[in-house]
């Protein structure tokens, strides 16, 4: 039986546990207010005068470039296929005829010491690299299982996700180091920071580089270089194949404005706010439960995606 004296400590205890709750959430509430709606973003040339994009002929990629020259950044793209780096090029140039524009046609799926070579002599002629966007990247044709997974389509995976960020981050990082300041963006992705079954590896390898980039960010903070990990949730693009931009699955275009407002601030961001929002939602539930959720989505689209692959072979 507890005295009256220790039944007020453990009203005390619990109301003190209580208020600690609400004002989390309260300064969690607050704070993400401020960053998604009221918060400017950096101006981004004084990191330097040009970015580099990795990926920068569709989607995120060429949203994002686009986006930078609108802040009034000379942009460097690379990608694999050169008709297409010059497609985007032009479209660049029309509408920001004021900043510089130059390519670099590179297949990230083979970064073998040619492609390396090639990659520095770019940021000779470049001088002042003061953005790095790591984007380019590779996910499933479909969800698979594990075990159904080609050993190429496996390679690849690891490659385009995580070899070739860490190669062109190393790449990148001597000449912000002797200027004293850069920022990199590595682009992870929303699922790895769920379960997500059917999509293991390429969530795996979206992981690794979160934990990457919390690991140089510390290490290149002292020397005025911010490095940040951005984990978007779906968009419209050829990587994700859906085709119709709604409210939870911004345009590029859209989704790349939040990003490079984002740029210098938070080590770890979804800078599209209802992405946020998704994850913040996601996070309050066991990762069983998201889990089998994930599961069930991912076979609804394995389902229709071998429909379609047996329909095209009848």
């Amino acid at each position: 039986m507890l005295s009256p004296a220790q039944i007020n400590y453990v009203q005390y205890a619990v109301q003190a546990v209580g208020l600690a709750v609400v004002a989390k959430v309260a300064i969690t509430f607050v704070s993400a207010i401020y960053a998604f709606f009221l918060r400017p973003g950096k101006k981004l040339t004084k990191y330097g005068k040009w970015a580099i994009v990795t990926g920068a002929t569709d989607g995120i990629g060429k949203a994002t470039a686009l986006e930078l020259a609108r802040k009034g950044m000379n942009v460097a793209l690379i990608s694999r296929t050169q008709s297409k780096l010059d497609e985007a090029a032009t479209e660049i140039l029309a509408k920001y005829g004021s900043i510089q524009v130059k390519t670099l046609a590179l297949d990230c799926n083979n970064l073998d010491e040619a492609a390396c070579t090639k990659v520095k002599t770019l940021l000779a002629e470049l001088g002042d690299v003061g953005v790095l966007i790591n984007n380019v990247g590779q996910s499933y044709d479909f969800p698979q299982y594990a075990h159904e997974l080609s050993d190429e389509a496996a390679r690849n995976l690891i490659t385009m996700n995580i070899t070739s960020t860490f190669l062109m981050t190393k790449l990148v990082l001597p000449g912000m180091v002797e200027r004293k300041r850069g920022a990199i963006v590595n682009c992870s992705s929303g699922s790895a920071r769920i379960a997500c079954p059917l999509l293991s590896e390429y969530s795996a390898a979206k992981k690794c580089i979160e934990q990457y980039t919390l690991g140089v960010a510390g290490e290149y903070a002292s020397k005025n270089i911010h490095i940040q990990c951005q984990t978007p949730m779906f968009v419209t693009s050829k990587l994700s194949k859906i085709r119709h931009a709604s409210f939870m699955v911004p345009s590029p275009s859209t989704y790349a404005k939040a990003a490079v407002a984002s740029i210098g601030y938070e080590t770890i961001i979804s800078p599209y706010w209802p992405h946020a929002l998704q994850l913040y939602v996601f996070g309050l539930f066991p990762d069983f439960i998201v889990s089998k959720l994930a599961l069930s989505s991912h076979l609804g689209l394995r389902a229709r995606a071998l429909k379609k692959q047996q329909q095209k072979k009848d």
